[in-house]
């Protein structure tokens, strides 16, 4: 099978978080017949090939495997028409293109074992967007199955041009918390609003003033993102309901300013409550988070002439205010990590670009990773973050003596 219809078979199967299984599968056959090791059911659903070729350093290369819920309006041949439990399943956001990529350097690094020297980890790893994916693996023993790797390299896709990479030092992608809220009210006749208490109302006043943690909290030097992704509030209009449930992403790279966004927003959340009369305080409960993704930058300039050889235009692309957990597994192996973007938007969309500025504003009108409409371009993508993997690893893995 061909990348191209490997990832056109990806695409149309997608699978949420820990729920990967036809995912890794595919991935765990693919790995085998490229002469890997493999272990499946790592972290769950997690898979792990090992090639070793003589001594030297450990590579590991990363790959996440797990889709979005949401419908996919892409109009593609092969888009996703997969529903689980009545939610519309789609890679929304390029994972898909992250394992096929895998596969690729798989096969590229397998096929010829002269240009490199010590073993390779490919890791296909579940549940990226629960937050919870890398740490799974860990807690399964990834590293004392099979060994600590002396640098972590991966890639995700981005609305910047295929043939374009997006390398930074540092801190390159945030900090992700995902918040839930429940306010209480006390429910009623739509027709006598006097004799409740409406959590709808109190919904409205805490999303509006959630918005001033960024403008009025938060120094202007600094960076916060506070979006509230989902209000859930009643069900038909002539009843006040119970209850209303916030859901919120929050995103930061400094761990002082993390602190201070989540006390704010427990802060602003029991006041708009006491306001309101609620019965009852709210809850604020913090599911999930995200470390900031730190590259290490010694690594990174090492890398950067292995990936300049096979993708020759490298930018950097300012703070992502994305997330990602690929640094989890960095932190506990104790590894450097060397993590890019890898441009998968047309070319031709950028034709006659005049400048930087230019290109900023058509990079920003192309479907972002978890729009309904995102979608890379197959060709150069594929190739090209086959190539770059590849390059890193080799660039880590020198043939010695």
């Amino acid at each position: 099978m061909d990348l191209a219809e490997l990832y056109r078979d990806l695409h149309r199967h997608p699978e949420l978080g820990f729920a990967e299984t036809r995912t890794a599968a595919v991935a765990a056959r693919e790995l085998r017949a490229a002469g890997f090791e493999v272990v499946e059911g790592v972290g769950r659903t997690g898979v792990v090939g090992v090639l070793r070729n003589g001594d030297g350093p450990t590579a590991l290369l990363r790959a996440d495997m797990d889709a979005l819920p949401v419908l996919e309006k892409t109009g593609l041949p092969y888009a996703s028409t997969v529903v689980v439990d009545g939610t519309p399943v789609a890679h929304a956001c390029g994972h898909d293109v992250h394992v096929t990529c895998l596969v690729g350097a798989a096969r590229a690094l397998a096929a010829d074992r002269t240009a490199w020297s010590g073993t390779v980890l490919a890791v296909c790893q579940p549940a990226e967007e629960l937050g919870g994916g890398a740490e799974a693996m860990v807690a399964d023993g990834l590293f004392e199955r099979f060994g600590r790797p002396d640098v972590v390299l991966g890639q995700h896709v981005a609305p910047i041009p295929a043939g374009v990479l997006g390398l930074r030092p540092g801190p390159a992608f945030a900090a992700a918390d995902s918040v839930r809220i429940t306010l209480h009210g006390r429910g009623g006749h739509g027709s006598r609003p006097e004799a409740a208490v409406d959590p709808v109302v109190m919904a409205a006043s805490v999303v509006l003033r959630l918005q001033t943690i960024a403008s009025r909290e938060i120094a202007a030097t600094d960076t916060v993102v506070v979006t509230v992704g989902a209000v859930r509030a009643g069900t038909v209009a002539n009843i006040i309901p119970d209850e209303a449930e916030l859901l919120l992403s929050i995103r930061t790279y400094d761990r002082d300013v993390r602190a201070a966004t989540l006390a704010a927003v427990e802060r602003i959340v029991r006041g708009e409550a006491t306001a309101a009369g609620a019965p009852k305080p709210p809850e604020v409960v913090v599911e999930t988070s995200f470390p900031t993704l730190v590259n290490d930058p010694d690594a990174v300039e090492r890398t950067r002439t292995a990936l300049a050889s096979a993708v020759p235009v490298i930018v950097d692309p300012g703070l992502v205010t994305g997330s990602e957990d690929v640094g989890v597994l960095a932190t506990a192996a104790g590894a450097p990590l060397v993590y890019w973007l890898l441009g998968g938007a047309d070319p031709k969309a950028f034709d006659g670009a005049t400048s930087m500025d230019d290109l900023r504003r058509r990079v920003a009108a192309q479907p972002a990773n978890h729009s309904p409409l995102f979608a890379p371009v197959i060709s150069p993508t594929l190739d090209l973050g086959t190539a770059a993997l590849t390059a890193a690893a080799r660039h880590w893995l020198p043939v010695t003596g």
